[in-house]
């Protein structure tokens, strides 16, 4: 068995995970940890009772060998922190900290397993791999845009997942995202620039999640677009992609190596 921690288990994705917890044999739930200040501390899980919701990661970490954490961008350099200090494996599946958790996560990923993800659906991960490969392939004359759309209460734009799927073009192109991302265009913006990769944001309604990456060239264009339409996809991918991390030796990963 693994015992596991769902971190931010309050939330959409937390309850959701431990709901689905029992459809992965080799997966137990040994915490829950919920936000301070949240009703549920103190409670008893809903079909796990010898589980109690808490506050404090780092208190629940001795015995566990996995992290599942789905919480906030606040919090995640210090759960890497308190991961990598327990050695314990850990998936975030939480998306808006960006760039600026890297340092920590490349310290967390010499003592622990690190998986960092902007989107767990394994549907997605396929999307990344396809969206490289045909960057690579197609002439340079193809430009590349992607739409994504979400619902209304996202707080973050472009998605996480919209911009690795960008840097999954910008790698098949062997360009830097940094360099190549056009995230506005507004007004007399002028031609579009050459190797630009352009994103457009939706936010609306209930949308849980579509991605569409356009190659636009010369006579033809090609489009490669996921989407979702039950959150509970997210959930079994991580589950799934973090029943492989707990065996895997320190180090960073991504969905597409679980997938791999």
């Amino acid at each position: 068995m693994i015992p596991t921690i769902i971190v931010g288990a309050g939330g959409r994705m937390g309850r959701t995970l431990v709901a689905l917890l029992a459809e992965f044999p080799r997966l137990a739930l040994h915490a829950a940890v919920v936000e301070p200040g949240s009703p549920l501390t103190g409670t008893a899980v809903d079909g796990v009772p010898t589980v109690r919701y808490g506050t404090d990661l780092a208190a629940a970490l001795p015995g566990a060998r996995l992290v599942i954490d789905f919480s906030s961008a606040a919090v995640c350099a210090e759960h890497l922190r308190a991961c990598g200090a327990a050695r314990v494996p850990l998936l975030l599946g939480t998306t808006g900290a960006g760039a600026a958790l890297e340092p920590e996560a490349a310290i967390a990923a010499t003592r622990c397993a690190v998986l960092i993800a902007s989107n767990t659906s394994v549907g997605v991960a396929l999307l990344s791999e396809l969206v490289q490969r045909a960057a690579a392939v197609l002439p340079g004359g193809f430009d590349i845009e992607i739409v994504e759309a979400h619902h209304r209460h996202k707080v973050d734009a472009p998605s996480g997942t919209a911009l690795t799927l960008g840097a999954a073009a910008a790698a098949g192109r062997g360009q830097d995202p940094d360099r190549s991302n056009e995230y506005a265009r507004h007004g007399a913006s002028g031609p579009r620039a050459a190797g630009a990769i352009g994103f457009a944001v939706v936010r609306g309604g209930d949308v849980v999640g579509e991605h569409e990456v356009l190659f636009l060239g010369p006579g033809e264009r090609l489009s490669l677009k996921h989407s979702a339409t039950d959150r509970s996809i997210f959930a079994r991918g991580a589950l799934a992609a973090g029943q492989w991390l707990a065996d895997q030796p320190p180090g960073r990963y991504s969905m597409r190596d679980f997938l791999k």
